[in-house]
């Protein structure tokens, strides 16, 4: 038998309604913000993520699936869904265009990493990117519609953690700081961060190794170096959280995983399912779009991972909504009657009825048995007496309380069952 590879999931037929809702829910919220929805490549060209995420980044150095196609073109799968939505904003005419430009998608992502809880080689993102706009505003807007979504499905029981870790013009000085603070602490941490000394020192404090995320503790904060525009910034996005009731905690140790961060940074965190507890994050990127060749366009967004989202919700008890049934099912009793009880099934589904019908040629008794294990509401039997009286028993299979219709009736009656 050939199994399942590593790193996946199957989505089962009982399993699908959960993630519908979290799409439904993940669409709903970018209706109401007015986000219009993007789909991009599943893959792209690898050159697109080595200039975008930034090749000093576990994804880049580790994690990317990528691979030589037909051409001798280096491809990769993509790891996350930023880079993409950029490379599409630029190719497309976009940053020409109307801004702000809000989008959102909803998309597989690529990692080759551990698997664990809520940590998968294939993954699914809801994203949000936000062109155009330098504002504060942008940032707390987006944090907002992350905080709307969550929310929505379900989620309380977050933490919203805010940082921010400046720009081009003061990031150096920080840098500098701490390198300074590590270079004693060189022979303690791991190969990694030894690496990421001289790189990218900011990568220092995203460390999930013990020893590493100690010495992080006690590490110069990026919020004691900030340039007056960054300060200014981040004051802004508090006081608009602020206003609208929103609470927060700074964390000085958010850098995020990806390069192309600037100013602020936000993660929504949960301990309900393990050390790996963000289960939404993003931030602002100004430079992305003019380092993948396109004019400056300040930009801000987020990614949630559905599978997070989901294994939190089975943690904290949360409700997906009730998994979808047939509101009818028709069961007939002889050839005759499996014919009329077709023609009436596609009646009721013309007219948005939910219904379903035999295809096994299952005794009456074995149907029944068969509408129950699905979750019927009713079940419609029609025989040879139905047929030559042009009606359908109709059972309530709440309430086993049975009425005959009449089969120009069916639409009109099973519409009122719906209420």
């Amino acid at each position: 038998m050939i199994t399942i590879p590593k790193g996946t999931k199957d989505v089962l037929p009982g399993e699908s309604y959960r993630w519908q809702y979290l799409e439904e829910k993940a669409r709903a919220v970018s209706k109401r913000y007015c986000l219009k929805e993007v789909r991009t490549p599943t893959f792209e060209h690898t050159e697109l993520f080595n200039r975008g995420v930034g090749d000093t980044t576990d994804i880049v150095n580790k994690e990317m699936y990528t691979f030589l196609d037909k051409g001798d073109r280096s491809i990769t799968l993509k790891p996350e869904g930023t880079a993409g939505v950029a490379r599409m904003f630029i190719e497309n005419g976009l940053t020409g265009g109307v801004l702000p430009a809000k989008l959102y998608y909803i998309t597989p992502a690529f990692r080759y990493e551990r698997p664990q809880a809520g940590r998968l080689r294939e993954f699914h993102q809801f994203g949000v990117e936000f062109f155009g706009s330098p504002s504060p505003d942008a940032d707390a807007e987006v944090i907002m519609l992350a905080n709307d979504f969550l929310k929505d499905v379900g989620i309380d029981e977050v933490e919203l953690n805010i940082n921010s870790i400046g720009c081009k013009h003061c990031r150096p000085k920080y840098n500098e700081a701490l390198r300074d603070y590590y270079r004693p602490h060189l022979g303690e941490v791991c190969p990694t961060c030894r690496e990421r000394f001289e790189k990218n020192p900011l990568r220092l404090l995203d460390c999930k190794e013990e020893t590493c995320h100690e010495i992080a503790k006690n590490a110069p904060v990026i919020t004691d170096y900030l340039c007056e525009e960054c300060e200014r910034h981040f004051k802004g996005v508090r006081e608009l959280l602020d206003a609208c009731g929103i609470s927060y905690k700074i964390n000085p140790n958010i850098v995020r995983g990806l390069d192309y961060y600037s100013k602020t940074v936000f993660e929504f965190v949960s301990t309900a399912i393990g050390s790996q507890g963000t289960v939404c994050g993003g931030g602002r990127y100004d430079t992305l779009i003019e380092n993948l060749g396109g004019s400056p366009t300040p930009a801000v967004g987020f990614a949630a991972g559905l599978e997070r989202l989901i294994l939190l919700m089975q943690n904290t008890g949360v409700s997906f909504g009730e998994e979808p049934v047939p509101e009818v099912y028709l069961a007939g009793m002889d050839e005759l009657s499996r014919k009329k009880a077709f023609a009436v099934a596609k009646t009721l589904r013309e007219n948005g009825i939910v219904a379903d019908t035999d295809h096994m040629n299952r005794s009456i008794k074995a149907q029944f048995k068969y509408a129950g294990k699905i979750g019927a509401k009713f079940v419609a039997t029609i025989g040879s007496s139905e047929l030559e009286g042009g009606f359908m028993n109709v059972k309530n299979m709440a309430t086993s309380e049975s009425v005959k219709v009449p089969f120009d009736e069916a639409v009109t009656y099973f519409k009122k069952g719906e209420k």
